[in-house]
């Protein structure tokens, strides 16, 4: 076997929810995140302790490159603009360096807004 640089080793595939753990957890590092929305499934499995990095997160491969939609709730008192378009940055950021793969885009929803709660400030 030659070891240059050149060298074919093989294949690399990633699994697509590989790339939702990535997603996942780089949107969750975000200072005014206060959580990432996952459906009923995993709702129920996180009450018996499972816990899922790739939850709110949808990838989709088109012709032009990876789509990306993140669906989280922020914290009460952050600015919106602000916590999505840092939340695209880190994205990008963390898809990039630990796969080296380009996005084409990254798609931020709210669904909603945390409010502190009553117990907190008594």
């Amino acid at each position: 076997m030659d070891s240059s640089k050149n060298a074919v080793l093989g294949r690399v595939q990633l699994a697509p929810e590989v790339l939702e753990v990535i997603i996942g957890i780089a949107t969750n590092e975000v200072e005014g995140v206060a959580a990432t929305k996952g459906n009923f499934a995993t709702g129920v499995a996180e009450k018996f302790g499972k816990v899922f990095h790739g939850k709110g997160v949808k990838t989709d491969w088109v012709d032009e490159g990876l789509v990306i939609d993140v669906y989280c709730v922020v914290q009460y008192g952050f600015s919106i603009p602000a916590v999505a378009t840092e939340i695209q940055k880190q994205v990008r950021h963390a898809v990039y360096h630990m796969t080296s793969l380009e996005t084409k885009e990254v798609n931020v929803h709210i669904t909603g807004i945390e409010f502190d709660s009553l117990s907190d400030t008594e």
